[in-house]
């Protein structure tokens, strides 16, 4: 089912400051920056060989990425794998038992189908399955 890990997710404060220390820092180039209405969030992903770092700023102090760093600190938020068929790969889950945040695919960044798996279910991580071209 998992192809491979497209992304890590990484919540931050401030994109612009996080995106000084990857580039100027690490060398890594992003690949844009993209508003995600949906979830709240402006996005940048560092291309690092064949999968992406994800940094994640929040748009709004009551989104989901404000959440977690309240409660967390800044961090590692998710690890997304890559999957060929995201309904086939929610149904699998729900079939082994794990429980779903999301029962359908819904859309992210760079115009992926994503759904996540609740933490519960994957010993405390939020693993995010995600298609796209």
């Amino acid at each position: 089912m998992v192809r491979k890990v497209d992304h890590i997710g990484v919540a931050v404060k401030n994109l612009d400051e996080a995106l000084n220390f990857y580039e100027n820092i690490l060398g890594l180039k992003a690949a844009g920056k993209e508003v995600v209405e949906e979830q709240k969030v402006t996005v940048a992903f560092l291309p690092v060989g064949d999968s992406e770092v994800e940094l994640l700023e929040s748009t709004q102090e009551d989104g989901p990425i404000a959440k977690f760093i309240e409660k967390n600190g800044e961090g590692v938020q998710h690890i997304a794998y890559k999957v060929d068929n995201i309904e086939e790969a929610i149904a699998e889950m729900k079939e082994k038992g794990i429980r779903m945040i999301d029962e359908k695919p819904r859309y992210g960044a760079g115009g992926a189908r994503i759904a996540f798996c609740h933490p519960k279910s994957t010993f405390g991580v939020l693993i995010e399955l995600t298609e796209r071209n």
